[in-house]
C-alpha cells in the first residue's frame, strides 16, 4: 500500500509539471491533484490493460506510438470522472501524459531499483 501511495505521490508531481508546461491541464486544488494522480494510478491498473490489448493490432502497426494515444486517453478519462481537473483536448493530454512518463521516469531512476521497498522500510 505504501508503495502505491509513493507512486501516486511521483505522478502527483508529474501531474504537477504537466499542469505547468502544457497548456489547456490544469486543478483548481492540491487535493484535486492528489485525487487525480491516485485516479490515475487506479485507471492505469484496471483500464489501460483491457485497451491495450483491444488496440494492439493498431498498436502493432503504429511500432507502439498509439500507447501515446492510450495513455492520453487515461489522462482524459481521469479529467472526466474528477471536478477540478481539466484537460482540453486529446493533444493536452497525450503532452501531459509524456511529461508524466518522463518526471515518473527521472524521480524512479532517482531512487534506484528497489527504492520504493528501502524508502518503506526506512521508516
Amino acid at each position: 500500500m505504501i508503495g502505491f501511495l509513493l507512486r501516486a505521490a511521483i505522478v502527483a508531481l508529474g501531474l504537477w509539471v504537466a499542469s505547468r508546461i502544457v497548456p489547456g491541464v490544469g486543478f483548481n486544488s492540491t487535493e484535486t491533484l492528489l485525487v487525480a494522480a491516485v485516479l490515475l494510478g487506479i485507471a492505469n491498473a484496471i483500464v489501460r490493460p483491457v485497451l491495450v490489448i483491444l488496440t494492439l493490432p493498431i498498436t502493432v502497426l503504429t511500432l507502439g506510438l498509439f500507447l501515446l494515444v492510450v495513455n492520453g486517453l487515461m489522462i482524459e478519462l481521469v479529467a472526466h470522472l474528477l471536478n477540478g481537473f481539466f484537460v482540453e483536448g486529446l493533444g493536452a493530454a497525450i503532452l501531459a501524459s509524456l511529461v508524466v512518463s518522463v518526471v515518473s521516469w527521472v524521480v524512479s531512476w532517482s531512487i534506484g531499483p528497489g527504492g520504493y521497498e528501502v524508502m518503506v522500510v526506512r521508516r
